[in-house]
């Protein structure tokens, strides 16, 4: 069917929570949206992703990443509540903040070096010595010296908001194309076609947001494929009885993730394993032991299921955002790595902004896809 004339018809591969945060805001800018995935939307690396929202963990990230990381921090208040408006689907949504314990009288050091880098640039936290953690979290080990605690962070369920996400982009009137894998792009003049297992879709413009996946998919006149490889992340899920830490708590070997259920998420494991999406037994294990380790009453909960999933990184573990240099018509918005979910309202602003209203946000410099050639 032809484009209605000035209506920007764009195809998203990729149907994970980047590239359904970015279909639903071209689709409520009024683009004509299709959004292609392989699996059901959110089934990828967004079904194993704990969705901790803690920008201030990472200090010593590069500049690129913390500055985008804490803007989509910001902006999340109004993602939820408009995500939520526009779907009519509830999202779990918690800003009770994130404590980081130490073990350690070496990994409390750490801790005080960036309580006070923080507070240089003005980011509320509060330093707990041994006493107050655990008056803060009583079920935390004795054998913790001391704790980081962060306010302003938080968590968001991962699965919900992919399904509120997609949901949005529908009612805004995108198409949801599932259990359709893109294979190969061809771009001729200002047209692209894109060739999935089921046809071919053309569009006038295309998002390649398909995470790890997204440099197994041949463009046709590029030298190059997109450089990102699968770093597994293996996730528990644990159900807990009675009272459980009131926030996430995050030490050097895992993070617990309290949902109001009663479900403990417990990650995650950092692997360099391929595509090889399997849970393993050695996974379980270490997380087990590295949750007992801090919370020792894990031991008694009871075992839910356990996740794995393949988070996206580039060489230099920083997101790819924006056009080709070769096909100006072509968006990358791929290699969020462990921080998809956080940084998902940052990226669908900035995308939009370029794609819809030629409007170059000046983050886009520091994570140029043109870092890694001629792309």
């Amino acid at each position: 069917m032809p484009r209605p004339p000035g209506i920007p018809d764009i195809i998203v591969v990729g149907g994970g929570i980047v590239g359904c945060a970015i279909a639903a805001e071209l689709a409520r800018r009024g683009a004509a949206v299709r959004l292609v995935e392989e699996r059901t939307a959110g089934m990828g690396a967004t079904q194993a992703a704990a969705g901790i929202l803690a920008p201030h963990i990472e200090i010593s990230s590069p500049a690129p990443f913390l500055d985008l990381a804490v803007r989509s921090l910001n902006l999340f208040d109004e993602f939820i509540a408009r995500t939520e408006a526009d779907s009519g689907i509830a999202v779990l949504y918690r800003r009770t903040g994130t404590l980081q314990v130490a073990t350690t009288d070496d990994a409390m050091r750490e801790l005080r070096n960036a309580a006070a880098r923080l507070e240089a640039q003005r980011v509320v936290v509060s330093l707990l010595d041994a006493k107050t953690v655990l008056a803060e979290e009583p079920h935390l080990s004795h054998d913790i010296v001391g704790g980081l605690l962060v306010p302003s962070h938080g968590f968001v369920a991962a699965g919900d908001l992919v399904r509120a996400l997609a949901g949005a982009a529908k009612r805004h009137g995108a198409q949801v194309i599932e259990g359709s894998r893109a294979q190969r792009m061809v771009f001729a003049n200002d047209d692209c076609i894109v060739e999935t297992d089921r046809g071919p879709l053309a569009a006038s413009a295309v998002v390649l947001a398909a995470g790890s996946w997204s440099g197994r998919i041949e463009i046709v006149g590029l030298p190059a494929r997109m450089p990102v490889r699968p770093i597994r992340g293996q996730l528990l899920r644990l159900a807990w009885k009675g009272p459980m830490v009131r926030r996430v708590v995050w030490s050097e070997r895992c993070y617990l993730v309290p949902w109001d259920d009663g479900t403990l998420l417990v990650g995650a494991t950092v692997e360099d394993a391929g595509f090889d999406e399997r849970t393993t037994a050695a996974g379980v294990r270490d997380l087990l032991d590295a949750a007992c380790e801090i919370a020792p009453a894990a031991w008694t909960a009871g075992f839910i299921d356990a996740r794995a999933g393949l988070r996206p990184a580039s060489a230099d573990l920083l997101p790819i955002i924006g056009a080709s240099r070769v096909f100006p018509n072509l968006m990358y918005a791929t290699a969020h790595y462990r921080n998809g979910v956080l940084l998902a309202p940052v990226t669908a602003t900035i995308v939009a902004d370029a794609m819809l209203d030629k409007r170059l946000d000046p983050a886009l410099a520091g994570v140029s896809p043109q870092r890694f050639g001629n792309l």
